[in-house]
């Protein structure tokens, strides 16, 4: 670990190894700030070694040309003494010519002054715009270290985003379920589970949430990555349409330090977001999710339809099945009845053909019986006929 010392507020924090080597990388330390005044000195020293040569070149030139001017003034007045108006002339147009080039040479000099100058402070302002953006640097870094410090100190980060969605329940989502997930059966569980419904109870949306912090002091650090595939597993077991990580974890990775990350690409419907987007995140799923609501609405209305249909179908086939039980029964049975039917005709038929037997065999016996006379049965039976005789006589005698 490493301590580090705000130069303007005069406050130390400590990062650890891998932080103090990004702020190395992006910030100046000491060095670079003596190599930088060295820098800016060398640059005053070229600076001022220009300019003097610069003056050294234009006093020479301006002793030269003065030497030469004197010689030619001088030669002049000897020539004016023979015609003074036209030496006076000859004087004018020298001095003009010299007091030309040396005006010259004065600008020469003052456009080169202007050059170093606009060149020292173009060099300024780019080492200004450095030491400007080491600075932000350095803030964002202090931002990010007191949001994941000093904003969580007395409460943990579920604790703050349980506050921060009961603030605007009542207002916001009336008829949302944001509790804990305390069903473990399945051998896991994420930390909240968040789902709407509308007046008809329809579900809206459903989101499982998993939390993720990590002080500087923890031994092992984690990534987001690492909790990704447990999160899925545990948005599919509880039926929940997405999966969202609120994650503290990774706080030098720009990615997730830019706001709402969407990782479907690995896991569906599943997001990464800081503490302070988890809100934000619950409004936009929901707010899309409700565009969705007139569909489902319908979707749930075309199933019920198509539980009705399965439903009457099923009683049909129940009804179907069973009849085809009852007919199979009676089928059967009718066809025992008309056996046992067909049995009674023949017991019956050979009933009445017995009858007809016997009735036959009683015609005979009573043609038999009918032609039976005293003379038939006394014939070859003398005692009979003797006492039919008497009895006849005894009739007789008696009328």
């Amino acid at each position: 670990m490493h301590e580090i010392k705000c130069p303007h507020c005069g406050k130390t924090f400590t990062v650890d190894k891998a932080g103090y080597a990004d702020i190395v990388k992006q910030v100046r330390d000491s060095e670079f700030e003596k190599q930088l005044h060295a820098q800016l000195e060398l640059a005053e020293q070229d600076k001022q070694q220009a300019i003097e040569l610069a003056e050294a070149k234009a006093a020479g030139l301006l002793q030269q040309a003065a030497a030469a001017k004197d010689a030619e003034i001088q030669e002049l007045k000897a020539k004016l003494d023979a015609d003074s108006v036209a030496q006076k002339l000859a004087v004018a147009e020298a001095v003009s010519a010299v007091e030309k080039e040396r005006d010259e040479l004065k600008t020469g000099l003052e456009k080169a002054e202007l050059e170093k100058q606009l060149a020292e402070k173009s060099l300024k302002d780019k080492y200004e715009t450095l030491l400007k953006d080491r600075d932000d640097a350095i803030e964002r870094l202090r931002d990010m270290k007191a949001k994941l410090s000093t904003k969580m100190v007395g409460e943990t980060l579920e604790q703050h985003c349980e506050i921060e969605f009961n603030k605007i329940r009542s207002t916001a989502f009336p008829r949302a379920y944001f509790e804990k997930d305390n069903d473990a059966r399945s051998g896991s569980k994420g930390d909240y589970i968040f789902r709407d419904v509308d007046e008809s109870g329809t579900e809206i949306v459903s989101i499982m949430f998993e939390m993720k912090n990590q002080s500087d002091e923890t031994a092992t650090k984690h990534k987001n990555e690492d909790f990704l595939k447990e999160l899925d597993k545990d948005r599919m077991e509880k039926g929940c349409e997405y999966a969202v990580l609120v994650s503290l974890l990774e706080t030098d990775n720009e990615l997730y330090n830019m706001g709402i990350v969407d990782v479907s690409h690995r896991y569906p419907k599943m997001y990464v977001i800081r503490p302070q987007f988890f809100i934000q995140m619950i409004t936009v799923l929901r707010n899309a999710s409700m565009k969705a609501l007139e569909y489902k609405t319908e979707l749930a209305l075309v199933k019920a339809q198509n539980i009705d249909i399965t439903n009457f179908e099923n009683e049909l086939e129940t009804f179907k099945s069973a009849f085809g039980k009852n007919y199979d029964l009676a089928s059967r049975r009718f066809s025992t009845a008309i056996e046992e039917i067909d049995k009674s005709i023949d017991r019956l038929q050979k009933a009445k053909e017995a009858l007809l037997g016997s009735e036959r065999n009683l015609r005979l016996a009573n043609d038999k019986a009918q032609g039976v006379t005293i003379k038939k049965l006394t014939r070859r039976n003398p005692t009979m006929a003797a006492k039919f005789a008497e009895l006849e006589a005894s009739i007789n005698s008696a009328d």
